[in-house]
C-alpha cells in the first residue's frame, strides 16, 4: 500500500514528471545521433566506399594472414594478392597452405612465401620473427582463429581446450602484433586487421571463453588504434557474424551468412572508412537488435538456443557411439 501511494504521489509531481521526460528525451535523442551515425557510417562503407577509398594496399608492402589455409583468411590473402600485394601465408598446415599458395600463384602476379606455425603453442614467435626478418611488411590480418567443438558449461571445457582459446585468438595477435609493427611504425605507415567477431556485442553463455577472446580483439584494435593512429598505422576491428566457412558448421551461403569471398571484398573495402566494421551489409543489419535489447535478454536468449543446440550435439554422438 505504501508503495502504491509513493507511486501515486511521483506520477502527480510535476517535477518528477519533468525529469522523467528529460531523461527520456535525452535518451532518445542519444539513439536517434547513435542511428543517425550508424547509417552514415553503413552508407559510406557499403555503398559509397568507392567514393572514400584512400588506402592504396599495393602501396603497403608485404601482407602477412593468419590462419590463410581456409575460410576468411585464406579469402583475405586472395583478395590482397587480387590487389597487387605480396602476401606471407601463416598456418600449421602446410598441404594446405601449398594449395592456397598454388591458387595466388595461378590468378595473380604477386610473391607468396609460406611460414608454417601452430598457434596453440607459445613457442613459435621466436622463429615466426625470424623468417618475416627484413621484409617490408605493411598489411597484418590478424584472422587465426579456434572456437568451441560444442557449446557448453565452463567446468566442462577441458583445460587444453581453454589453452587453445587463448593461445589462438589472442596471443597470436598480440604477438604478431609485436613482431610487425615495429618496422609499420618506422615507416609510418602500416594496416593492422584484427578478426573479432559479433559475439563480442555481448556475453554468450555457454561460449564464454571465446566471446572473451573476441571482445579482448576489439578493445585491443581500438587501444592500439588511439596509441598509434599519429604513426600512420590504420588499426581495424572486423567483427563477422556467420559466415560460410568450416569454422561455423554452415556450408550453404546466404544473405545473412555470406560465402568467405563476399564477406572478404565487402570488409577490405571497408579499411580507412570503418575502425570497428561488421565486413559487410547483412552483418550490419544483424546488429540492431544487439544494439537494442539489453545483455541479460540476450544472455538469456542466447543461453536456450545454445542448451538446445548442446543437447542435439551430445545426442547426435551418442547415437554415434
Amino acid at each position: 500500500m505504501i508503495m502504491l501511494q509513493l507511486l501515486v504521489w511521483l506520477y502527480e509531481s510535476p517535477t518528477i514528471r519533468n525529469i522523467v521526460f528529460l531523461v527520456g528525451v535525452f535518451y532518445l535523442l542519444r539513439f536517434m545521433i547513435w542511428l543517425l551515425l550508424s547509417l552514415w557510417s553503413g552508407t559510406k562503407a557499403f555503398f559509397l566506399a568507392g567514393l572514400f577509398r584512400v588506402v592504396d594496399l599495393k602501396s603497403y608492402g608485404w601482407a602477412v594472414v593468419t590462419g590463410a589455409s581456409d575460410g576468411i583468411g585464406k579469402e583475405y590473402a586472395i583478395q590482397l594478392a587480387k590487389h597487387g600485394v605480396n602476401v606471407v601465408l601463416v598456418a600449421r598446415s602446410v598441404e594446405k597452405l601449398r594449395a592456397v599458395e598454388k591458387e595466388i600463384l595461378d590468378q595473380f602476379n604477386v610473391e607468396v612465401r609460406i611460414v608454417i606455425a601452430d598457434f596453440s603453442k607459445t613457442d613459435i614467435y621466436d622463429e615466426i620473427s625470424s623468417q618475416l626478418s627484413g621484409m617490408e611488411i605493411g598489411i597484418l590480418i590478424n584472422n587465426v582463429g579456434v572456437a568451441y567443438d560444442m557449446p557448453d558449461y565452463f567446468l566442462n571445457v577441458p583445460e587444453e581446450k581453454l589453452w587453445q582459446l587463448i593461445n589462438v585468438n589472442m596471443t597470436s595477435t598480440v604477438m604478431m602484433t609485436k613482431i610487425v609493427m615495429p618496422g609499420m611504425v618506422d615507416r609510418k605507415k602500416g594496416i593492422v586487421v584484427n578478426v573479432s567477431s559479433a559475439t563480442a556485442l555481448s556475453p554468450i553463455p555457454l561460449m564464454n571463453i571465446y566471446c572473451a577472446t573476441k571482445i579482448f580483439m576489439d578493445y585491443f584494435s581500438t587501444a592500439l588504434r588511439y596509441e598509434y593512429s599519429d604513426k600512420g598505422i590504420i588499426v581495424q576491428s572486423v567483427m563477422p557474424f556467420f559466415v560460410a566457412t568450416k569454422l561455423s558448421g554452415i556450408q550453404q551461403s546466404s544473405f545473412t551468412v555470406p560465402a568467405p569471398k563476399k564477406f572478404v571484398c565487402d570488409a577490405l573495402a571497408t579499411v580507412g572508412i570503418q575502425n570497428r566494421t561488421f565486413g559487410t551489409l547483412s552483418h550490419a543489419l544483424q546488429v540492431i537488435p544487439f544494439s537494442i535489447l539489453p545483455d541479460w535478454l540476450i544472455a538469456k536468449i542466447t543461453l536456450r538456443v545454445l542448451s538446445n543446440l548442446r543437447m542435439a550435439v551430445i545426442r547426435m554422438k551418442q547415437k554415434m557411439q
